[in-house]
């Protein structure tokens, strides 16, 4: 195992009704806040309402962000940075999915850049620090609510790229599984390959002796197969939407690549088709991922998948190495089926013109022409994985 530092800062109130909190949590860090949302869901389900009624009660000020887009936009950072020094805001709080947050977090460390936030996506400037902000998850998937991370595409240079700092982090975060009730099956099933994306990525290591860290991933696996399915078939399953809330923060939240060497390969390839065609970013995760299962697997990563095979999805050890290796591909592909997720890209508009441009554009974007470490791809590997998922 490698060693690390650890860290994990967000505070976490996790169930039903702990939105209780919210007016006490903010006032330790400001009283101006800008609220943050996407596309209206969280009027529709009454939330809205509820986290202004608290504000207004506790006296806090606000300024309001909404329409924020799936796969959000830098011009939604530029305008919530624009709204917070104009207004000498002090919070932010996303209310939303991985999207509200991740465009949260970028407008919470522009607000200290005097240039262009696109900056630090193209790694022209780095992160110093960020205005404090706290989340209130509607939607189980990127795992935003307890990361450093944001993701922000540029639809002007058809990008899609990320970036980082501990300062990011939210201040806490609202985990209430009631909240997620609502969301339509898709949704549901992109979010659940979403947190199974990011463990993989974590998971497909070669050789780095951490074994608790790859018992916790098996565990997440378990999990978002298991209830994964039960929260597509049944939307107000409290078990399932709190097992499957659960496990989408702690697919990213650090656990599991602590002690290892990771490089994501899958979350590369797929930010070209959100960038490229505004896709969900599930969809595209999971349509890619057993394609990428399969053209990585030779006599040096079978015994990973062997691993994968038999303690996520119980096949006979005692089968060969390379059947236990495919049948757990399958099975990874048959689960997606399962839950209503298309397996090519054609089926979600891709054109197959683009393939080479987003082959391209996902190396040239990797900063050295080679994504991954499990196995490094090139540009020829990508455009083959593009090609066999069409």
């Amino acid at each position: 195992m490698k060693n690390f530092y650890y860290s994990i800062p967000t505070e976490i109130f996790f169930g039903k009704g702990q939105i209780k909190v919210l007016g006490d949590q903010i006032k330790k860090y400001g009283t101006k806040v800008l609220l943050t949302y996407g596309g209206g869901s969280i009027k529709r389900i009454g939330l809205y309402d509820e986290v202004v009624n608290i504000l207004k009660d506790n006296g806090i000020e606000f300024r309001e962000l909404g329409g924020i887009d799936p796969n959000p936009k830098i011009d939604s950072v530029r305008e919530g940075i624009k709204i917070i020094r104009e207004n000498d805001i002090d919070f932010i709080l996303a209310v939303g999915g991985g999207s509200v947050i991740d465009c949260s977090k970028a407008i919470a460390a522009g607000y200290y850049y005097q240039g262009d936030p696109w900056d630090f996506l193209i790694r022209k400037a780095n992160v110093e620090n960020a205005l404090p902000l706290g989340t209130i998850l509607t939607i189980a998937a990127t795992g935003s609510e307890m990361d450093r991370i944001a993701v922000i595409s540029n639809p002007e240079t058809r990008q899609k790229l990320s970036f980082g700092h501990i300062s990011m982090a939210p201040k806490f975060s609202i985990l209430d599984p009631t909240y997620t009730f609502s969301l339509p099956k898709n949704q549901t099933a992109a979010g659940v390959a979403d947190i199974m994306s990011h463990t993989f990525e974590n998971y497909f290591t070669l050789n780095d002796g951490a074994y608790l860290q790859d018992r916790f991933a098996e565990g997440i696996l378990k999990t978002c197969i298991k209830y994964g399915k039960i929260a597509f078939e049944e939307p107000d399953n409290y078990e399932a939407r709190a097992n499957i809330m659960w496990a989408s923060s702690w697919a990213i939240n650090g656990l599991l690549s602590y002690g290892k060497d990771v490089k994501w390969s899958v979350h590369a390839m797929e930010h070209e088709l959100s960038a490229f065609y505004d896709i969900t970013h599930g969809v595209g995760l999971a349509i890619l991922t057993p394609v990428w299962m399969e053209y990585v697997l030779d006599d040096e990563r079978v015994d990973k998948f062997v691993e994968y095979g038999v303690n996520v999805w119980d096949i006979d050890r005692n089968k060969d190495k390379y059947e236990i290796a495919r049948l757990a591909i399958d099975k990874t592909r048959d689960f997606f089926k399962s839950i209503g997720i298309p397996m090519s890209l054609r089926e979600v508009g891709i054109k197959e013109e683009d393939l080479e441009k987003m082959a391209k554009a996902c190396t040239d974007n990797s900063g050295g022409n080679k994504i991954g470490n499990f196995k490094l791809l090139g540009y020829e590997d990508v455009l083959s994985i593009y090609r066999k998922a069409y």
